[in-house]
Parts: structure tokens; sequence; C-alpha cells
């Protein structure tokens, strides 16, 4: 028995074992049940078999390599965070442009529009029954409070059933969605479920007269940092100011109302601008005989205005920007053209991956895959695909052969479910799409933090990366047939 098929074996094993397996960023994938044409597919073993020698190459190349760190120390300690309409972000743009063109590849740069939230001052102070300040951060999008803030009881909510349940109670309160992430696992991060307090709890609060949210930061481990994201304001809804706070903030307020009323003081002055300009940057390697079919491989680069965005998504963006370079140097030019997308506006708007879908529908049908990076620099582990569900098996077949290359860095995921954020706009257009799994279980730890920062990248597991989203890219551009063939 070869070592690709023991591989391939045990990434069977794996998918028969569980039913609900979820991606670090979504929470909402599920494990692939096997099948028997998948484990004979897997026996078979004919992309690997193939392209062996070139994947070995690219994983030898891209292991001794750590330009994809130097690239992220750049963007991370040169520019820092890069809020959608900030000069961070334009200087980001202008930094990938110039080091994608340093390395040889052609670069253009598609205009999108994206919001534009400014953070202004932000504090928040128990009240009653003591006095003692609180660690806060506003979501991304809230409206700022009555000028010079306002004061109110707290009322504690734990679960949408809650929620409803209480609505006699809610009028002229704040409401804390004191919603616990669940410990990580392989299997399920939780982040998806827990997240939707954040993105709809303000607008279902206001449905019920609440005055405002705070909203349990969304992550397992805490050291007193708040951890911020985007809500989203229902328009049938009065806008209430949300903020998160910390865990140890959010179990000290819900300990104080068991034993009688709280209240807080809530002081937050943002403010939405006009919408901005800034850009997609886009980078190709051309293929050499079909090269208007595309394989897409990309990551956002814009972040929240705290921390560096060094996990998110910088890690991403830079390993692949390296990846198209590892492959450039080793003369590895494949059939269809590989192009590299940096996205704007992810964490805020989508304004980035939907107006790439916009622009480039006219190549969707040519689009044979598209990869996405946004689950940190972490140590890779596999790969989680959506599309159609007419050509999701052979799609899966495929990766799950071409994955056992990938043995040495430690991939042995396979799920379907989510591709990612900035390309659920292709998915509709037909165009299989995959996301790279990391090791999650550090990543919400920092997640949307002043603790995103560059020290917690290791350059190793950066370059496994580089390696892993290499191997697939160039493969499926490489292979005779497209990934979604019959």
């Amino acid at each position: 028995m070869t070592r690709c098929l023991v591989f391939a074996l045990a990434l069977v094993g794996a998918c028969r074992s569980s039913h609900d397996s979820r991606s670090p960023r979504t929470g909402d994938s599920s494990w692939v049940d096997d099948t028997s044409s998948f484990g004979a597919a897997a026996a078979r073993s004919t992309l690997a078999d193939r392209f062996r020698e070139p994947a070995n190459r690219i994983i030898t190349a891209a292991r001794a390599d750590r330009e994809a760190f130097a690239k992220l120390r750049e963007l991370t300690d040169q520019i820092g965070h890069r809020m959608s309409g900030s000069p961070q972000l334009a200087a980001a743009v202008a930094w990938a442009q110039h080091k994608l063109t340093a390395d040889g590849h052609p670069v253009t740069l598609d205009a999108v529009l994206v919001p534009h939230w400014v953070r202004g001052v932000e504090q928040a102070t128990l009240v009653k029954p003591i006095a003692r300040p609180l660690h806060i951060i506003g979501l991304g999008g809230t409206v700022p409070t009555p000028k010079g803030g306002l004061v109110a009881p707290v009322i504690v909510i734990r679960s949408w059933d809650e929620l409803d349940q209480r609505a006699a109670d809610i009028k002229g309160k704040l409401v804390l969605f004191d919603v616990a992430m669940p410990a990580w696992t392989e299997k399920t991060s939780g982040y998806g479920d827990v997240s939707r307090f954040r993105s709809r709890g303000p607008s279902r609060a206001a449905s019920y007269g609440a005055v405002g949210v705070l909203m349990r930061s969304v992550t397992g481990h805490s050291l007193r940092t708040p951890h911020t994201g985007a809500l989203s304001y229902d328009e049938a809804q009065p806008k209430i100011p949300a903020a998160a706070v910390t865990v140890e903030d959010a179990a000290l307020i819900a300990r104080l109302a068991e034993t009688g009323p709280v209240s807080v003081r809530l002081r937050l002055e943002s403010k939405q601008l006009p919408d901005a300009p800034s850009h997609n940057v886009l980078a190709e390697l051309k293929g050499r005989e079909r090269p208007d079919e595309i394989v897409v491989i990309g990551a956002h680069l814009d972040s929240w205005d705290v921390g560096q965005g060094a996990h998110d998504d910088g890690a991403g963006c830079v390993m692949m920007m390296q990846a198209l370079t590892v492959l450039k140097r080793l003369g590895l030019v494949p059939r269809r053209t590989i192009r590299v997308v940096l996205f704007t506006n992810e964490e805020n708007g989508l304004r980035g991956g939907k107006e790439y879908a916009v622009k480039h529908a006219a190549e969707a049908p040519n689009t044979v895959l598209a990869l996405e990076a946004d689950s940190g620099g972490f140590a890779p582990r596999g790969f989680s695909l959506e599309t159609k569900p007419e050509v999701i098996e052979q799609v899966r077949r495929r990766v799950a052969d071409i994955s056992t290359l990938l043995a040495p860095l430690g991939v042995h995921q396979l799920e379907v479910g989510h591709g990612g954020a900035d390309l659920m706009a292709l998915v509709p257009l037909g165009v299989p799409t995959a996301g790279l799994i990391t090791d999650g279980r550090r990543y919400f730890d920092y997640h949307h933090t002043e603790a995103d920062t560059l020290d917690k990248v290791d350059p190793a597991t950066l370059a496994d990366d580089v390696a892993a989203v290499a191997v697939l890219a160039y493969i499926v551009a490489e292979m005779p047939e497209r990934l979604d063939a019959p």
C-alpha cells in the first residue's frame, strides 16, 4: 500500500466519522460522507501520480522560502491595520501592487467604492450596583449614542428564545447578549452560531425597544481583550448603538444581574462617512495553452481598525502572492491562468468580492476554481468546498486526490460547506470555490482584536500554507480536464 493511499484512506475514515465539521471562519460547513467511488478515486490516485514530481518541487521550494513572512512583516509593521476607506488600506493597495510587480507579475487594479465607517471615542462604565470601567469596542458600523452617551439598565439574554420570551422587559434597556463561544474542536469552531448574535442582535433587540446592545466578545479564550466585528442593521428597525464587551466583563455583569439591578453608561462617537474609493488588486501567471481559463487564488487586503490584521487576513494575502511567485521562479507555467485577487472591504461590506463577481461575470464559465485563504497563517489542514450540487462530487474527488500530495504538510481534512466570504458571489455563477482550512484552535483568540499582530504568526507554518495553496492551484490549472468535468 502506497503512502498516498494510506493518507487517502485516513481521509475517508475521517469523513465517515463525523457529520458536522465547521470551518474556522464560518462555522457552517459539513464533513463529506464517504462513498465507494470516493475510495476508488483515492485508490487510483491518478492526479497524485501524474503530479507528484512538480508537487514535491513546489513543497520543497515553498518550505525553504521565508519571503511570505517578510512580505507580511512589511504589511503589518509598516502599514498596520487597514480599515475600509482608511489611508492605510490605500497604502496597502499600493504596496501590494509594488510587491507583485517586483516579483514579475503583471498587475491590474479594479476600482471599488467601499463604506467608510470611523470609530470615535468609546467608553462604558458600570454605574449600578458598583462603579467600574468596562473594556469595550464598538461593533463595526454601529451608530453613535446620543451626544454625551446614555445610561440604561441592563438585561442579560442568552438565546433568541429568551429574547422573545422577555420581550416585555426589554424596552428602554441595554441588552447584553451573554452568549458563550464553545471550545474549539477540529470539527467545529462555533463561530457561525455565536456571531449571529453580534450581526443580527442589535436589530432584534431594537424591535422590542432596546436602547443599545452589549455583545459578549466572540472568543473562547480571553485576557480581557474585546473583539469587534460587523453588525448588520435591519432597515425596518431603529438603529441602536452596539459594542462588544470582554468575556470577563460580560461575566461580571451577568453575576451582578443575578442579585439585583445593573446599569451601564455607554458612549460611542462613531461616524459613517461617504463611500470611499478603493481597489481589488489582481496579478496573473498567464496560462500557456488555455489562458482564458482561470484559477483564482484570493484573500482580503482590508482588516479591522485594531491590531495589525496579521492573521486576518494579511497572512492570506501574502500566501497567495508568494504562491504565484514560487510557481514563477520554478518555471511552472500551467495550461490555465492563475490569478491572485486581493479583495478590498471583506470585513464590513464584501464590496470587493461582489464587485469582482460583477466585473468578471463573463469569465465565470471559464473560472475552473476560486480558492480563498481567510483562516489565518496557521498550519494547513485541508479545504472546504462549495459549488453547484451537480458537480460537487467530481470536484470533491479530484481535490481529495490532489490532497494526498499534501500529507507532509499535515493536510487531512476535506469538507463540503463554505468556500469563502469573498467568493460567495461567484457560487451562483457556477464557479467551484474552496477555502483553505488551517489549524484554527488559536484563531479566535486574536480575531478582530488588538492582539492580531505579526508576532502571532509562525514563518514555517505560513510557508506550509504557501505550499498547500501553490500545489492545489498549479495542479488544477495544469490538469488536462477541468476540475468540475464529468
